[in-house]
């Protein structure tokens, strides 16, 4: 079943939870998981160099297949050598599919069976994303992870909007599937059903049958209420498939990883961590940090004092609130420097605690932390 080249091994097992640690192999190296990926959309980690991303500890990245195919190109990405030559990144990449720009951009496409048909953002133009095309443009741009085109339906969607996006990406998965890809290229399904159960169960029953290499969860944190998603996680995670990895897109906040990882889920990405720290929040063992606040005028403290990344060894709160609050390039550079920091901290701990057969613990541990001490409020 799987691609040459990419494998997936299960290291442990936490007794109490259904939370695993194991190893993806991928043609670039080795990625341990749990893992957290940081978003680099556009072959670029926002205001971060590949150096940076990489002192983090991260070993894998994502990308964006709408914006890369519209701005530089995939055919210039190829004749670049590929994404990950074209952004100096030497270790593994996936790429999504598309898919949540069918969902984001809904003002802006027409969707069928065929696939989806939309105006750029950037100048009007119209383009076509078949599934077909999705997995050619992954191929060009050279990604160690392909990700299948699919229909994000919205949270609140009525279940026979849910029902008729369930069939569209099962059918979308299996022309995915039949496109060629570069060698050593993987492919992931990617489950949805909403916060529907049994639509959950059953959509992965179907791609489970299918020859991808992991799955994802798609349509989460898209409006739904954060407890209807951890109360769908809790069954669906430990149901799928042990001999492969299981990625939730899209998520989220470090609570929603704990819980995550307590049903099972390998791998994550989210936008949160670098778009709070342009917003000047950092996050911490401690909770969120609102640099905006008063309260840091003159605090000569590091941001956590349990974090050994650059920031927290070098800066203090004081300044960094000077930063953020003058508007200085270099305020948000650190904080997304901090922020992935503390998200690779966090998924080191976890893969620790799932190893020493204690992560029930660690986790209740964690969670009551960063929900006791969690500072958001009013910037003053």
């Amino acid at each position: 079943m799987s691609t040459h080249g990419f494998g997936f091994e299960l290291l442990a097992e936490d007794p109490d939870t259904a939370a695993r640690c194991g190893r993806l192999r991928t043609t670039r190296g080795v990625v341990e998981t749990p893992v957290f990926m940081p978003v680099g959309t556009q072959a670029t980690v926002k205001s971060q160099s590949p150096e940076e991303v990489e002192a983090t500890g991260a070993r894998l990245i994502l990308a964006n297949t709408y914006h890369l195919m519209l701005r530089p190109t995939a055919e210039l990405i190829a004749e670049l050598g590929g994404v990950q030559r074209f952004m100096a990144w030497p270790h593994a990449l996936l790429t999504d599919s598309g898919g949540y720009q069918v969902f984001s951009l809904s003002g802006l496409r027409k969707l069928s069976d065929a696939g989806v048909v939309f105006r750029s953002h950037l100048d009007g133009q119209k383009h076509e994303l078949t599934p077909e095309r999705a997995m050619q443009v992954q191929g060009l741009l050279g990604s160690d992870i392909a990700m299948v085109l699919d229909e994000c339906p919205p949270g609140a969607a009525p279940l026979p909007e849910i029902e008729r996006a369930l069939a569209r990406t099962s059918a979308w998965a299996k022309r995915c599937l039949a496109v060629a890809r570069p060698e050593g290229q993987a492919c992931f399904g990617i489950v949805q059903g909403g916060t529907q159960e049994a639509l959950r169960l059953r959509h992965l029953a179907e791609l489970a049958e299918l020859p991808f290499d992991g799955l994802a969860l798609g349509g989460f944190s898209v409006g739904e209420p954060r407890e209807d998603m951890y109360r769908v996680l809790s069954v669906i995670g430990p149901r799928m498939p042990r001999d492969r990895p299981r990625y939730l897109m899209g998520v989220g906040t470090p609570v929603d990883l704990l819980r995550a990882i307590a049903a099972g889920i390998d791998m994550f990405d989210c936008v949160l961590p670098t778009r709070n720290a342009r917003n000047g929040q950092a996050l911490t063992w401690g909770g969120r940090v609102n640099l905006k606040q008063h309260r840091h005028l003159r605090d000569d403290s590091p941001l956590d004092a349990r974090c050994d990344c650059p920031v927290c060894k070098r800066y203090s709160r004081a300044y960094l609130r000077h930063l953020t609050r003058a508007g200085e390039m270099l305020g948000p550079r650190l904080l997304t420097q901090h922020n992935l920091h503390f998200y690779a901290a966090l998924m080191r701990a976890a893969r620790a605690a799932i190893a020493e057969r204690r992560y029930a613990a660690f986790a209740l541990e964690t969670e009551t932390r960063l929900r006791e001490l969690d500072e958001v409020g009013p910037a003053t």
